[in-house]
């Protein structure tokens, strides 16, 4: 993808960019594969707010996206690809033999008309699904499993990849973007590739307006609130925090500490901690 620049027209698009959205091959997504998304917008059951600065923003519908992968040993072939309001990434559209429609996230370099499989015996080509066993080493994955046939959950986002670095035994060792290096095992379902839209952080928002139309709401500092509404609030004009160290609104400890339960059950397959 490439960027597209404004010239200082107004205030909103002094700093404004946008994807040209070249690789979209339509703007009619597929009817069998959307699904109403009525949005709780930080609201639980009770209409109380439990999760801050969401709200508002343009109504979207779910695109059903294929994350388990699990049309062995069918061919696919590359329909559309489209844009998604729900993610940073594109996803292209599958047709398979046996006359079923999915959506897949993306890879780049994946184009109209290429044809994609899953399975143990795929070729190493990208928009293929394999168990990481299959795979070789040093190979870019995307879209990873951690528990088998549970789908992929990790490495979903644009630009994203995670690197095979070491198999030993059942389990394998992978690099994720964050420069995390966990071992995950050997039967997890992964993609070949590189997510597309390897552009998208470095999209300028350029205006307030913009974030209100994706939902996000107004942040403020706590520094600037009053002492009900946050602990780090109250005082007279620029006031510091008043306490030893930062804290949330709830009064636990903010701002570098780590928060990770030492006890999660994953922790043994950790092996070097994200920076």
């Amino acid at each position: 993808m490439a960027i597209r620049l404004y010239k200082a027209y107004t205030p909103g698009t002094r700093n404004r960019t946008v994807s040209t959205f070249t690789e979209i091959t339509t703007n009619k997504p597929e009817k069998s594969l959307l699904i109403k998304n009525n949005r709780r917008k930080g609201h639980n059951n009770r209409g109380v707010i439990t999760s801050r600065h969401k709200g508002g923003g343009h109504k979207k519908r779910y695109r059903i996206i294929d994350f388990k992968r699990n049309k062995i040993n069918i061919e696919g072939k590359v329909a559309s690809i489209e844009y998604d309001p729900n993610r940073n990434a594109r996803i292209a559209l599958l047709h398979y033999k046996d006359g079923e429609k999915r959506y897949i996230l993306h890879p780049r370099s994946l184009h109209l008309g290429h044809i994609v499989i899953s399975g143990p015996n795929a070729p190493i080509e990208v928009g293929n699904s394999l168990p990481l066993s299959q795979i070789p080493l040093g190979t870019a994955v995307h879209n990873i499993e951690l528990k088998p046939n549970k789908g992929g959950q990790i490495v979903r986002a644009a630009g994203s990849y995670a690197q095979i670095v070491a198999k030993e035994g059942d389990l394998i060792t992978l690099k994720l973007p964050s420069s995390e290096v966990r071992t995950i095992h050997k039967e997890c379902y992964a993609t070949i590739g590189q997510i597309g839209n390897i552009d998208a952080s470095n999209i300028n928002i350029g205006k307030a307006g913009r974030n209100r139309w994706l939902g996000k709401r107004p942040t403020v500092r706590g520094v600037v609130m009053n002492p009900i509404d946050h602990p780090h609030g109250g005082g007279e004009g620029r006031s510091p925090i008043g306490k030893p160290h930062p804290v949330t609104p709830w009064g636990k400890p903010a701002l570098g500490t780590k928060t990770r339960n030492t006890k999660k059950y994953s922790n043994k397959h950790i092996l070097r901690r994200r920076k």
